[in-house]
């Protein structure tokens, strides 16, 4: 047992003084309170808050400008990256992530790599490979399927490999040359034969969607979390809350394909696009307020200029422009991200919970910037920072 002891715990359930006792045998907390156990390191005047959740990340990319460039490189090279982005995630204070789309078998290694304690990182739920249409949005690191037969048997092949979540493509996007942001590309039929196959064996799924079309598609279908959803209209929002469906809004993403530009060296098409999806964004937003949509925090780590370590830093001031509070970007970022991907153990400082916790100078809850001042990052109880 060891104790941080006089901090200020902040969580989901609100901040209050207290010491906090961890159990490494079991890598859990013991205690939330005024006890006192083992080995004291005192932290007085220092925040503690749980690790953060990024429900949306692609391991196996960089932040480079042109993702095209990912295609002549070999899948052994996309394994180094992977490992350094992890290593700079958990730096950062994000101790759980799901990537959502890396080629073969990279990101299904990565988490076995992370389990079994070959590699430092957060923990890692992966959806394999993305299941999209012939041609589609990210077929050059997907699987290509067509029809509800062949999306079925597409996501099968995922849970063989052992995905946690099973991802589609549910409308075009902004970093594939032809595709159009926000037309619907997997019909609804095909959507649900995923749904179907990942729901029989007790697995989320997601849905890359943009436009109005493709986030209905993907709500109807059953779809657990649609990601980016920035052209969401009124109707699809409510169809979202009716079906309790989350919204993965990857803020910093666009963002930060806008303010690079083409003088960054990104593809003037993409950028086109990504001009066009934030102007629509914001309304996006809106409407998921208004109506109550279910929202975890999520960052598309590894697209244009959005670096991983970087990520959730950006991601978490993003979300109280766009209108949350800082307790609701917290919650978003901790609890809302565990329930998506169905962790009940994870994301509260509490008491039987894994002690993934970083030590941070100003509260979390208050200011959403607070996650720039990262002090030391507990993994399952053992200090990695």
């Amino acid at each position: 047992m060891f104790t941080l002891s006089g901090v200020r715990v902040v969580d989901a359930d609100g901040g209050r003084e207290a010491n906090v006792v961890i159990d490494e045998s079991t890598g859990r907390i013991a205690s939330v309170g005024d006890e006192v156990e083992g080995e004291t390191r005192d932290l007085s005047g220092a925040v503690v808050a749980p690790g953060l959740v990024d429900a949306h990340v692609h391991l196996m990319m960089d932040g480079r400008p042109d993702v095209a460039a990912y295609r002549s490189e070999p899948v052994e090279r996309a394994c180094y990256r992977a490992a350094a982005n992890l290593q700079k995630t958990l730096a950062a204070g994000v101790t759980t992530v799901r990537d959502l789309g890396s080629p073969g078998d990279t990101a299904t290694s990565a988490k076995a790599a992370v389990a079994a304690g070959e590699l430092d990182g957060p923990r890692v739920l992966a959806a394999g490979e993305n299941i999209t249409m012939t041609g589609g949005h990210a077929h050059w690191l997907g699987r290509e399927a067509d029809g509800p037969n062949e999306v079925r048997k597409a996501a099968r092949e995922q849970l063989k490999r052992g995905a946690d979540v099973v991802k589609c493509i549910a409308t075009g996007g902004v970093l594939t040359t032809g595709a159009v942001t926000g037309a619907p590309e997997f019909t609804e039929a095909e959507i649900r034969a995923l749904v179907d196959a990942a729901s029989a064996k007790g697995v989320p799924t997601a849905a890359h969607a943009h436009g109005e079309a493709g986030i209905k598609n993907a709500a109807h279908a059953g779809i657990s979390s649609v990601e980016h959803g920035m052209f969401m209209d009124e109707e699809a929002a409510e169809l979202m809350v009716e079906h309790g469906t989350y919204w993965v809004p990857t803020a910093s993403a666009v963002r930060e394909i806008v303010e690079a530009g083409v003088e960054g060296g990104i593809p003037p098409e993409a950028v086109a696009k990504a001009e066009d999806a934030a102007e629509r964004f914001e309304g996006a937003w809106d409407r998921a307020l208004d109506a109550g949509v279910k929202i975890a925090m999520g960052t598309d780590a590894g697209t244009p200029f959005n670096d991983h370590g970087e990520n959730a830093l950006r991601e978490m001031e993003l979300l109280v422009e766009y209108g949350l509070s800082p307790a609701e970007a917290l919650e978003a970022a901790t609890v809302g991200g565990a329930d998506l991907l169905g962790l009940d153990d994870v994301g509260r400082v509490a008491e039987g919970y894994v002690a993934d916790l970083v030590v941070l100078d100003a509260d979390p809850s208050e200011d959403a910037g607070a996650w720039r001042t990262v002090r030391q990052v507990y993994r399952e109880g053992e200090r990695v920072v």
